[in-house]
């Protein structure tokens, strides 16, 4: 499964992003799918997942309450709405898919090139 997210760019504080993941020939409806990031100089961190049977939710605590993980009703793409853009979320943006109920990276089978997001006071 090759990976591909897209949407990253430059904002200002307090602006909105909306981040896409995609898969090359086929859907996503099978996989349980997680946003991860990486700042430089960091590790990476867990920001957003959703499963693949239940469709449930789970956030990074530092995103909770501004970020919006969701599909498609053909599970065909994954998005990560981001409000409210804070410099702290500058980083490279990940999406990564699994096949299995999880959305923790070690459970991650597939990973996508990421999308660079930049934040600017």
């Amino acid at each position: 499964v090759q990976l591909q997210a897209s949407g990253g760019g430059s904002v200002q504080v307090g602006a909105s992003l909306r981040l896409s993941c995609t898969a090359s020939g086929r859907t996503l409806d099978n996989y349980s799918m997680s946003w991860f990031r990486q700042a430089p100089g960091k590790e990476r961190e867990f920001v957003a997942g959703i499963t693949w049977n239940t469709d449930s939710t789970y956030y990074g605590d530092s995103v909770k309450g501004r970020f919006t993980v969701s599909r498609t009703n053909a599970k065909g793409t994954v998005y990560l709405q981001m409000n409210n853009l804070k410099p702290e979320d500058t980083a490279v943006y990940y999406c990564a898919a699994s096949q299995w109920s999880t959305v923790t990276a070690s459970g991650m089978d597939y990973w996508g090139k990421g999308t660079q997001v930049t934040v600017s006071s």
